[in-house]
């Protein structure tokens, strides 16, 4: 079983920056590819950044590229989402996944919530205008 906690999560201006962080534990953090999803009010949660479980490959949405960085770091078993010139629309919880297969590649990163067989409780990211 793997346990994953975000936090980081608050209030922000548009143009503001976040970071949030999820903290893995249950299982060996680099057999896990990791995903961060994000739920707004009234609309199906999305994809919005992955990252494989070598680090070596990332992949975002179009709508938070170049302005969202997702990172791991294995030694401290979490990842990252940096978050950098927010705009409202970003408003939504965020939920930290990973995903336990491992009969993919190290570089593979799943993109569809299906794939992911943990998740987070979530985190709220609010931005004002």
């Amino acid at each position: 079983q793997v346990q994953l906690v975000e936090s980081g999560g608050g209030l922000v201006q548009t143009g503001g920056s976040l970071r949030l962080s999820c903290a893995t534990s249950g299982r060996t953090f680099t057999s896990l590819a990791m995903g961060w999803f994000r739920q707004a009010p009234g609309n199906e949660r999305e994809f919005a950044a992955g990252i494989s479980r070598s680090g070596v490959r990332t992949y975002y949405a179009d709508s938070v590229k170049g302005r969202f960085t997702i990172s791991r770091d294995n030694a401290k078993n979490t990842v990252y989402l940096q978050m950098d010139a927010l705009k409202p629309e970003d408003t939504a919880v965020y939920y930290c996944a990973a995903d336990s297969a491992t009969y993919w590649s190290t570089s593979y990163i799943p993109l569809k919530q299906g794939e992911y067989d943990y998740w987070g409780q979530g985190t709220q990211v609010t931005v004002s205008s």
